[in-house]
């Protein structure tokens, strides 16, 4: 935080949380929550991830409205004791509010236990986890944690799950539930359900084989564990191909908390992209149960039903955003509903009960390309699709096939399309009363290449089977209303820079959503017009929670910025209400390329005495921050950032990395100077392995 910073904190007297490792003063043992409690819409507390069972993100309290919102201010910043800063941590995480205390992780794996009151630490728990054994795919996410039986539930990035006692922090139960080396880790808030904690494991892109599975809240005993990719003699096992492995390293990960239906019994989640990600031509069939809607009974882990986005996905179409549970009319009748909306640009709309489209499905024939394996036909939802699915200019350097539209193939030759990635992970919210959801989703273009014999498709750091490319071209992000009811847009618009925040609606006829640049804001539910805005310190990359305390109305969200979207990395997390005091930061404050540099050429051991750089230390940072865009050998990753190459110079990587460029996200407030010699030292070593093209 700049000087400037702490002094106008001091002098709105905010409470800055020194770390106290204590008992919670005045919260009360969380009980084993009943599903009646965890699937009601959440008042004085906000006990799951999703807000309640069926991830709705929807608050029915009414005390802030249109009419009071523009006065509300923050009543206090809570420093998470400098956890999140670092150039990989995703802060993305939803608080869970019980009692006097609210419960948060930050990308590094720390969790937190945070007063009401005053916003100071309660108590925190530091895993310590370790960079070489960590290989999530994107940075660093962390996504939350769940509350029960007064245990406080972490998953981590080393597939670690651990429990901890909900007023001291210490352990109760750790389990090491999968190998971090074999590429498995746990990047979802787990969900605490009828005495189990059932969590899933992400590694599409890293060669492991998709999983959900349920311990025992109190021991950490296995109950059940059911694989997204079938094995043989399963049920699927004949999407894949039967004279090869490729299934063991199939994918279909799971990134978010899974929702339920107590009446129901059952447990539904969405799932990752095949592997390998980019090339099809290794795994001839459907591949199921990957880019999947998938229904299992939750006591047992058992098969009931699964809805197949999108099949053979070779463009990386994966399914991350969270599945909502609903009720809503269709025909005169109401009907038990469930929506997701995907990486395609499409909510898929279908019964929960059954499994069946509620509003129509239509399997399309789509361009086809014999070596890549390509389905026939893919199902297109009767309805709207938030983002535009072609291209109607081609970036330079490229013609259009098939006029760049979804489900282009590609091989040795480049193509390109639209969209890359327009619904990803960032939680999309729904209002019972109007049934609209709420999406925040990206408009832009991408394009591959594929069918290189020598690209290395063996499970590891990078298991692409291909490369992609990233185009200097416009990118906006969208946030979008969609009425379940019909599949049709209601309200829509763009931002200059991408929505990389879940949403929360209120009944109270708001929508609250961060912004890269560190603002909250609250919108107009039924017109997406901004109501209200607030400014701190770090990019507001995570949904609200929002609750009453003592006939009063609370929103906390963590501003503490990720990766992938480029904003200023912060440990604040910041609580509102009418009564708050603390006006907003002025523009600017998250700034994330905003840190000073010293003048002239980065400095080398050959050149400067004052650090001499570290390549191991350049290599962790690559590894953890930057291999998810430029690849391993700096020639490609999954999310297509420029080739690295013996034309760059030290002082132009140093540039780029501290102010960004194109896509390329700012570090300048993430790293140090002595970090940017570091990580440029190690890009040059790697950019010196590859020609300039």
């Amino acid at each position: 935080m700049r000087p400037i910073l702490r002094v106008a904190f001091a002098a709105a007297a905010l409470a800055m949380a020194d770390p106290v490792l204590a008992a919670e003063p005045g919260t009360p043992d969380a009980p084993a929550f009943t599903a009646a409690q965890l699937a009601a819409p959440p008042t004085d507390g906000w006990l799951t991830n999703g807000g309640s069972l069926s991830n709705q993100r929807y608050s029915p309290l009414t005390l802030l409205d249109r009419g009071n919102v523009a006065q509300l201010k923050a009543n206090w910043r809570a420093s998470l004791n400098g956890s999140g800063l670092s150039p990989r941590a995703g802060n993305q995480a939803q608080p869970i509010v019980f009692g006097n205390s609210i419960y948060v992780m930050t990308g590094e794996g720390d969790t937190f236990s945070v007063d009401i009151d005053s916003g100071k630490v309660n108590w925190e728990y530091k895993p310590n986890v370790d960079s070489k054994l960590a290989r999530p795919c994107c940075g660093w996410p962390g996504r939350g944690v769940a509350l029960g039986d007064s245990k406080v539930f972490v998953g981590l990035l080393d597939s670690r799950l651990v429990a901890l006692d909900q007023h001291t922090g210490a352990v109760v139960w750790s389990i090491q539930a999968e190998d971090p080396k074999a590429g498995y880790s746990i990047a979802e808030a787990p969900l605490y359900y009828d005495g189990l904690v059932i969590t899933g494991f992400a590694g599409s892109d890293l060669g492991t084989r998709g999983r959900l599975k349920a311990y025992d809240a109190k021991t950490g005993e296995l109950r059940w564990t059911f694989y997204t990719v079938p094995g043989p003699g399963e049920f699927g096992h004949d999407t894949w191909p039967q004279n090869n492995d490729v299934w063991k390293h199939g994918g279909a990960a799971i990134w978010q908390t899974p929702a339920v239906d107590p009446e129901l019994g059952l447990i539904y989640f969405s799932t990752a992209n095949p592997g390998p990600v980019l090339n099809g031509a290794l795994r001839k069939g459907d591949n199921l149960f990957s880019v999947s809607i998938v229904a299992l009974e939750v006591k047992t882990g058992k098969y009931r039903w699964h809805f197949q986005e999108v099949h053979h996905d070779m463009w990386d179409y994966d399914a991350p955003n969270p599945v909502i549970l609903f009720d809503a009319p269709y025909n005169g009748k109401v009907r038990k509903g469930l929506a997701e909306a995907g990486k395609t640009g499409w909510v898929y709309i279908l019964d929960r009960t059954t499994g069946k489209p509620l509003l129509g499905m239509k399997e399309t024939p789509v361009m086809q390309l014999a070596q890549q394996f390509t389905s026939p036909t893919q199902p297109f939802p009767v309805g709207d699709a938030v983002v535009p699915q072609f291209i109607d200019i081609p970036p330079e350097g490229f013609d259009l096939i098939n006029e760049g539209r979804i489900f282009t193939p590609f091989s040795k030759h480049p193509s390109v399309w639209k969209p890359l990635a327009a619904v990803n992970w960032p939680p999309s919210s729904y209002d019972p009363a109007t049934h609209q959801m709420y999406i925040c989703a990206q408009d832009s273009l991408w394009g591959a290449v594929g069918g290189d014999p020598n690209y290395p498709v063996e499970p590891g750091e990078y298991y692409s089977g291909s490369v992609v490319a990233r185009f200097a071209a416009p990118r906006r992000g969208v946030v979008a209303a969609v009425d379940l009811t019909t599949n049709r847009i209601t309200w829509r618009q763009q931002w200059v820079d991408s929505c990389y925040s879940g949403s929360t609606v209120t009944a109270g006829g708001l929508l609250f959503i961060g912004r890269n640049d560190g603002r909250l804001t609250a919108m107009d539910k039924d017109t997406g017009h901004k109501l209200w805005e607030f400014q701190t310190d770090g990019g507001v990359n995570a949904p609200a929670s929002v609750f009453e305390r003592n006939g009063k109305e609370y929103v906390v969200v963590l501003a503490g910025g990720t990766a992938l979207g480029g904003s200023k990395r912060s440990d604040g997390l910041w609580l509102f209400s009418l009564d708050g005091t603390v006006k907003s930061l002025p523009r600017g404050s998250a700034d994330p390329a905003a840190a000073p540099r010293p003048a002239g050429p980065v400095p080398t051991a050959a050149t400067g005495p004052a650090h001499v750089p570290d390549l191991a230390k350049g290599k962790d940072i690559y590894t953890t921050t930057c291999i998810v865009c430029h690849g391993p050998t700096g020639l490609g990753g999954t999310h297509g950032g420029a080739k690295l190459t013996r034309a760059l110079t030290p002082d132009g990587i140093a540039a780029v990395l501290t102010r960004g460029r194109n896509d390329m996200p700012a570090f300048g407030s993430a790293l140090s100077a002595d970090q940017l010699q570091d990580v440029t030292s190690y890009v040059m070593q790697v950019a010196a392995q590859n020609p300039p093209p």
